[in-house]
């Protein structure tokens, strides 16, 4: 039997020809086991065997087909929505294609009019989901929220540098556009007046971490409006 590692984010490549194979017509269409079989040239065993395996790591699931004249259902195999992992993704190189095509095109001072439109499609849905009154927590946990289903995985605790107690920290642990961010400044300069923009000119925000720039987070120190400008701003 072909190695499988056991994280399961494997590239195709790792899996193993025959393995990689199964995958590969699974992508197509979902199959039974006699369907596998005589498509690959191996014995139903064989195929049951190598599934049972990507079955253990989460990339495979049986489920019952529909029924085909007299007898039980067919049992009918299918990747699971982790096995997405196993092809190719592209995302990031189009992104960093296209921002570099806009360069090209329209010269930054284009490039930052699309960053801008760009900010005000996000700061339009970010007003829709984020309170404009309330204590600053409610509404930052609002932003939040927001920003955890594009993929940020946000989260928000106290700031424990506030002498106040007022003010909150926005951590984000993941930045699910890095790399075109790393293409493109601009972006992360986006989010921050964005940010400002959704909460208030009263309030104040200032990232103190940063992914790009190599910490393991993006941290936000956003102050309520009594405490704004009262702190020394720290490096952006």
């Amino acid at each position: 039997m072909d190695d499988v590692k056991t994280h399961p984010e494997i590239p195709a490549q790792n899996l193993g020809p025959t393995k990689r194979r199964i995958v590969e017509r699974l992508k197509r269409s979902d199959a039974k086991v006699s369907d596998l079989a005589r498509v690959l040239d191996m014995t139903e065993a064989g195929v049951r065997q190598h599934l049972d395996a990507l079955a253990e790591h989460g990339l495979v699931m049986s489920h019952t087909g529909a029924a085909q004249g007299r007898g039980r259902p067919p049992t009918v195999w299918a990747l699971t929505d982790l096995a997405e992992d196993l092809f190719p993704d592209r995302h990031d190189d189009l992104t960093v294609e296209l921002i570099t095509a806009v360069r090209s095109a329209l010269g930054d001072k284009g490039l930052a009019r699309v960053i801008d439109a760009r900010g005000e499609v996000q700061r339009a849905a970010y007003e829709r989901a984020v309170p404009k009154r309330g204590p600053l927590r409610s509404r930052v946990e609002a932003l939040a929220r927001v920003r955890t289903e594009e993929g940020y995985v946000a989260e928000v605790v106290d700031d424990p540098d506030d002498p106040d107690g007022t003010g909150v920290l926005l951590i984000e642990h993941h930045c699910p556009i890095c790399t075109a961010a790393s293409a493109c400044p601009g972006l992360c300069g986006s989010e921050l007046a964005l940010f400002r923009a959704v909460l208030g000119p009263k309030v104040s925000v200032e990232r103190t971490q940063h992914i790009v720039a190599g910490d393991r987070r993006c941290t936000y120190r956003i102050d309520a409006p009594s405490t704004a400008g009262v702190r020394r701003p720290r490096a952006k």
